[in-house]
């Protein structure tokens, strides 16, 4: 045996930050065409059709969205994907990796709280319309301010999107 200094290289986590940076920049672009594609053509598109038509439409629209990959992948995995992201380039010396994570986190919590605080309240509210009178239950979920507020949420979360895909960039060319 020999005091030879060990010579073998430490692993990197290299492959992994950026896996988890490309998957986290993938899952919040689609979900930032998704809220892109409800202000720019599903709300438009319901906008055109009587009250029943409307009601029966963006009930079952919602109820389709609620599905694992959607809630579990890009909307919830999204937020955790960045986070990760960022923990794991926290000891990385790339402070303009860690700055851009950061907008894109604080961007991404942004759309979450548009999420829960309006838009999901406002789909509930046309969820329980069962036995409403559909004029009353259009009403109900206020078209304008929730298209409005969605393209706030699809603008974020491309802001998010945004820095992910920049972060990309700089990460590799390290």
């Amino acid at each position: 045996m020999t005091n030879a200094p060990h010579t073998l290289a430490r692993p990197t986590r290299q492959p992994l930050r950026t896996g988890v940076l490309f998957l986290a920049t993938l899952t919040t672009g689609l979900t930032a065409g998704v809220y892109a594609d409800w202000s720019s053509t599903i709300m438009p598109g319901l906008g055109e059709v009587d009250d029943r038509t409307f009601v029966a439409a963006f009930q079952s629209l919602d109820a389709a969205i609620m599905n694992p990959l959607f809630m579990g992948v890009e909307f919830t995995g999204s937020l955790l994907l960045i986070a990760l992201a960022l923990v794991l380039h926290l000891r990385s010396g790339q402070r303009a990796v860690l700055v851009w994570l950061s907008v894109a986190l604080a961007a991404y919590l942004v759309s979450v709280v548009i999420t829960m605080g309006v838009n999901e309240p406002l789909n509930q509210q046309l969820r329980s319309a069962v036995d409403t009178d559909p004029a009353a239950a259009r009403a109900l979920l206020d078209e304008a301010r929730w298209t409005a507020w969605n393209t706030m949420r699809a603008s974020v979360t491309l802001t998010a999107f945004g820095g992910l895909a920049w972060t990309l960039v700089i990460h590799r060319r390290r």
